[in-house]
């Protein structure tokens, strides 16, 4: 008999599959599957609906059989094979990137990269800037700049300290009733941040390393947690680079959402935004609507090639 399931959890080979009841088994896959039209190293993502048959109730093991169609997924550049994706999540609600401007130092190009990956797989997210508690007075009124420049292009930001408690409730309350997908580099207190509003789950934590400021990886494989019912997370390993995959140059300025509202009254409907007369980002960016970091960004990504290749 075929059952619904849940990915939980993949460690390669096989995976953790939760049935409706909540049981959670260990399954692998029946034979090779291809997504049809996605180059990919991994077949099943975590946040995957699959349909399983019961291999040996002793063992708990499972022959996952096909896997339901996808809300929508998220993936990045493989680090082993070019011209690969490796699926990070599927069937999000939200992602919601951690960010730290000190200890470790998370780049607004980084921030940017990942809003655009987001964006680009129409995905809802929001930035959260943790350790809020080490920044001095100056540290604290950037932080709000950087905030009120995200904010204002229609993102939600919040500031947390998960030493301090700041911020929990409202991080708390960012998560309900949702699957998120939680990322961020190694270092910027994901696993405390969650500890602080789920106690019961003790992910494992590390410090920073003082190495360079890098932080120390905790994770090694995207994993699913049941934070209250009907309120999920996806923790992912620290994410070192969120490579566009896919992206064909002429769209990316469709994923930054103060050029999108622009784009028709560029003089040429082709208009890249770099060094085209008349151009309606250009004249914007000159302006002060939209932040020159962010033009920066969209140059670095431009300059990044198509990623097609």
């Amino acid at each position: 008999m075929s059952n619904t399931g849940l990915i939980l959890r993949s460690t390669g080979s096989w995976y953790d599959v939760r049935n409706a009841d909540g049981h959670v088994y260990q399954g692998r896959l029946k034979g090779k599957f291809k997504i049809k039209g996605l180059k990919v190293t991994n077949p099943i993502a975590v946040g995957d609906r699959v349909t399983f048959t019961v291999e040996d109730e002793i063992e708990n093991t499972v022959v996952i059989t096909d896997i339901l169609p996808r809300d929508n997924y998220i993936i990045r550049q493989s680090v082993h094979k070019t011209a690969h994706g490796h699926m990070l999540a599927a069937n999000l609600d939200q992602a919601v990137l951690l960010a730290t401007l000190t200890l470790p130092r998370t780049s607004l190009g980084f921030i940017d990269r990942f809003l655009v990956s987001a964006e680009s797989f129409r995905i809802p997210t929001a930035v959260v800037f943790n350790k809020s508690d080490i920044l001095n007075e100056d540290g604290l009124a950037y932080q709000q700049e950087i905030m009120d420049m995200y904010e204002q292009i229609g993102y939600t930001c919040l500031a947390t300290s998960a030493i301090e408690g700041e911020g929990v409730d409202a991080f708390r309350q960012l998560l309900d009733h949702k699957v998120t997908l939680l990322s961020g580099h190694s270092g910027v207190g994901k696993s405390s941040l969650v500890n602080a509003i789920s106690p019961n789950l003790n992910l494992r934590t590390n410090e920073v390393s003082t190495f360079a400021n890098k932080g120390v990886h905790t994770t090694t494989f995207a994993e699913m947690f049941e934070l209250a019912p009907e309120t999920f997370i996806i923790d992912t390993p620290g994410i070192k680079e969120l490579g566009l995959v896919d992206t064909k140059k002429e769209e990316i300025s469709h994923y930054f959402p103060e050029m999108r509202e622009r784009l028709n009254q560029c003089r040429f409907h082709n208009c890249l935004h770099i060094n085209e007369p008349g151009c309606a980002v250009k004249d914007a960016v000159g302006e002060g609507e939209i932040a020159e970091s962010r033009y920066a960004s969209y140059l670095s990504m431009m300059e990044g090639g198509d990623n097609r290749r």
